[in-house]
């Protein structure tokens, strides 16, 4: 099933993103066959990042949350909130 998380990054924490960056798509790439699209959310000016949204595929909710939990922004306490949501692709029609 498809899920959608979106993190939101706490302020001022763009040093934090960038030394757990590689860790954190070290782990990402671990997910590969999970991943619909995934990346970060910018600023307004388009010049840094400000949170992320992921589109995974697995089984069920306990496996989301357990793939947040162990994200290692999520563990460098980088994230002010995640939301982890159900999401049901319509367009384009598969």
């Amino acid at each position: 099933m498809l899920f959608f998380i979106y993190c939101i990054d706490k302020p001022d924490s763009a040093d934090l993103r960038a030394a757990t960056r590689p860790k954190h798509l070290d782990y990402i790439k671990g997910f590969e066959a999970d991943i619909v699209t995934v990346g970060p959310t910018l600023t307004d000016d388009g010049e840094g990042m400000d949170g992320s949204v992921l589109l995974m595929d697995f089984p069920d909710r306990a496996a989301a949350k357990a793939f947040t939990a162990n994200d290692p922004y999520n563990q460098a306490g980088l994230f002010a909130s995640v939301t982890v949501k159900r999401w049901k692709k319509v367009l384009p029609a598969t």
